[in-house]
């Protein structure tokens, strides 16, 4: 049993369990090979383990009935218990219950005794005291104070009382009768209150907490209570600012005194308020008046700065002074304190605001202009300019002096950022120093004042100065600068827009004034894009005026050369010229523009540049030669158009170079090329315009295709 035993290890697989048996067995495993197996005697062996195996199932059996009979039992004997214990507890319980309801019968019996003794010691103690007091009132009476309670410092606390009481007492006396006992009274109830300020003042002096907690409580039923605060206050400044920031050593002072405050007086909350009223009503106050009244006439800017500054920390100081305790409503109170400071100042400052912008923004402009010994022009309007506009648009004639400004644009990127750089500073002030219901509109007269010295002084000026500059369409040599003015025009409305949209938005965005400011904006933008479209149109006039005036060099002896087979060029002089030409202008636009505009106007001089080549090329007569440099020339005009980006301008010079072609076809072949994909679509006449610029278009009788 014991070999069987063993075999039982933890875990346990049956698998194992059989191959370690057979392992034991002798002639049962493998060991010795197939000649050592015995199998009748591995059948013994499992046979008799199996008896084993059973031998010990009935032993392990009546073991577990053994302990579950035994388990059964303690159960029993535990449930007993249980039972005795709950018995034993409801009893205690009724105990408890018994002695509880005796205890609240002996407490009742107890309360009773107590309010029956109270009422009869109530009564003899208003007895008693109102002998006392009646003792020292004649003392009074008699005007000889024999007690010692006035006379002895240390009694001090005592006497107060007495006197306190006294003086209640002697007002309700007649004043005929008891008027002079009642001056007495009073006498000494004055020189008691002097006493105690002064007992009080003394041990503040010395940073004698818990004395001063005792005189305060004193003085608490004292009509000069209030004087003791107003002396606390007026002592616990001294010293106190030192430093030149009037701000930092207000809030450290009351950081400082407001612990003390608490350990001092009953009412902490009050006296508190009382100190920070004295401190703006007086130190703050006094602070602001010097600091704005000495630049207010003299120093404007500075003024505005200063007013800026002060509000700012003000208010600041008073968020700071909101986590002490001032009573229900601290931030309506701190609010009212900083009303009245600031009240005359912020009254007036929009319009000192709007002054200072407006005289601001003529000095830079004008200091700008001075710098380049400009003087300025009045710009014309009304109908006689307009008029003399359309002239100019439609016919291009000289109607007045074109100015010449030697290729400056009268825009400066240094002026615009001190423009924008005050309005800002304005924005800020607004935001800080306006009431709330006057905020939208004080800010929208701020932005009128930026339209009025950035857009309208300032761009649309430089815009008027550069369509004024710019050339006639005729002028040869011409530099034309209104691109520049467009480009730096451009920059200049980006920087304003960013600071319509960061500073003015915020201010304005919740109010009716948002739609009046969007709709100057939108007036504005649609004035200068007027303006700049207009710039845009007359410099592409001149642009294709100088390339007409470059194709004047073309020479008729260019297609109809002398000698036919000795052409060494690859294209002609004015060809290169006016690609040369073209290339240098395509990059200025690029330069000067952003976005979709630069592929408009592009388009736009790319489509002029083509109708120009077009026109051009029907003013000649053609050889065959001189057919072949044609093609050569547009050829490297296409070259020069893909310089554009534009698909229009590109497809427009691969039909003009189809076109060429029938300047060399041969004629029997000209049927079937005005027939191919590139020119089936265009209009016969052109077709025919085209081929009549052949010199063998009679003697080779071309009209006939097109009868």
């Amino acid at each position: 049993m014991a070999t069987t035993a063993q075999l039982f290890e933890e875990p346990f697989d049956a698998d194992e369990y059989i191959e370690r048996l057979a392992w034991r067995t002798p002639g049962g495993g493998s060991k010795g090979g197939a000649e050592a197996f015995d199998p009748k005697r591995l059948l013994d062996e499992f046979k008799c383990h199996i008896e084993e195996l059973k031998q010990l199932d009935e032993k392990i059996q009546r073991k577990v009935e053994k302990l579950e009979h035994q388990c059964h039992r303690e159960a029993k004997e535990f449930a007993h218990k249980v039972q005795d214990l709950q018995r034993s507890n409801q009893v205690a319980f009724q105990h408890f219950q018994e002695l509880d309801e005796h205890i609240s019968y002996v407490a009742t019996k107890v309360c009773h005794l107590g309010d029956q003794l109270e009422g009869v010691n109530t009564p003899r103690q208003r007895a008693v005291e109102a002998q006392r007091l009646m003792t020292y009132f004649n003392e009074f009476l008699d005007g000889d104070l024999r007690s010692d309670v006035f006379h002895n410092p240390e009694k001090i606390k005592e006497a107060a009382d007495i006197i306190q009481k006294l003086h209640l007492i002697a007002q309700e006396l007649p004043f005929d009768r008891f008027a002079d006992v009642k001056a007495k009274i009073a006498s000494k109830y004055h020189d008691l209150e002097r006493q105690l300020i002064q007992e009080f003042t003394a041990a503040q002096r010395r940073g004698e907490i818990g004395r001063m907690r005792e005189v305060a409580a004193v003085l608490l039923h004292f009509k000069g209570y209030a004087h003791c605060v107003d002396v606390y206050i007026k002592q616990c400044q001294e010293g106190a600012y030192m430093r030149n920031d009037v701000f930092e050593d207000t809030a450290a002072l009351c950081q400082r005194v407001n612990k003390q405050v608490g350990e001092v007086f009953s009412s902490p909350e009050t006296v508190m308020a009382k100190l920070i009223q004295n401190i703006f009503e007086n130190k703050l106050q006094a602070h602001v008046r010097e600091k704005l009244d000495e630049t207010r006439h003299s120093d404007v800017e500075q003024y505005l700065k200063n007013l800026y500054d002060l509000y700012t920390r003000t208010t600041a100081l008073a968020t700071k002074l909101t986590e002490f305790n001032l009573g229900s409503d601290k931030h309506t109170f701190l609010s009212k304190l900083i009303k009245n400071i600031f009240s005359s100042y912020l009254e007036s400052y929009i319009n000192m605001e709007r002054d200072y912008l407006r005289s601001r923004g003529a000095m830079i402009l004008q200091r700008y202009y001075d710098s380049k010994n400009h003087q300025k022009r009045s710009i014309g309007s009304g109908s006689i300019q307009e008029l003399k506009e359309r002239i100019r648009q439609r016919t291009n004639l000289p109607l007045g002096p074109s100015i010449d400004t030697h290729g400056e644009t009268f825009l400066s990127p240094e002026l615009v950022v001190n423009l924008l750089q005050e309005t800002r500073h304005a924005f800020e002030r607004c935001h800080k120093l306006s009431d709330p219901p006057d905020l939208p509109k004080n800010a929208f007269s701020i932005f009128l004042l930026l339209v009025e010295h950035l857009c309208v002084e300032h761009i649309d000026y430089a815009l008027e100065i550069g369509l004024a500059a710019i050339p006639s369409s005729d002028a040869k040599n011409a530099n034309l600068y209104f691109l520049d003015v467009v480009q730096q025009a451009n920059s200049i409305f980006h920087l304003f827009d960013k600071q319509f949209n960061d500073q003015l938005m915020p201010l304005i965005s919740s109010s009716p004034k948002l739609a009046e400011c969007l709709h100057k904006k939108k007036e504005v933008i649609e004035q200068m894009e007027v303006k700049l479209d207009t710039g845009i149109d007359r410099t592409l006039n001149c642009m294709v005026g100088q390339m007409k005036h470059i194709l004047t060099e073309q020479k008729k002896t260019d297609f109809r050369p002398e000698d036919e087979n000795n052409v060494m060029i690859q294209y002609t002089t004015a060809c290169s010229k006016v690609c040369g030409y073209v290339s240098k202008q395509v990059e200025h636009v690029r330069k000067s523009m952003d976005g979709k505009n630069v592929d408009t106007v592009l388009a736009e001089l790319g489509v002029r540049f083509h109708r120009l080549i077009h026109e051009h090329l029907q003013q000649f007569s053609y050889s065959s030669m001189g057919g072949m440099l044609a093609i050569c020339d547009v050829a490297e005009y296409r070259r020069c158009a893909k310089d554009f980006r534009v698909p229009l301008v590109l497809q427009l010079f691969d039909t003009l170079h189809s076109l060429c072609n029938l300047l060399v076809v041969a004629p029997d072949n000209l049927k079937q090329v005005c027939s191919g994909e590139q020119l089936t679509n265009l209009d016969r006449n052109l077709l025919h315009a085209f081929v009549q610029l052949r010199v063998d278009y009679r003697s080779a009788r071309l009209g006939r295709h097109f009868s």
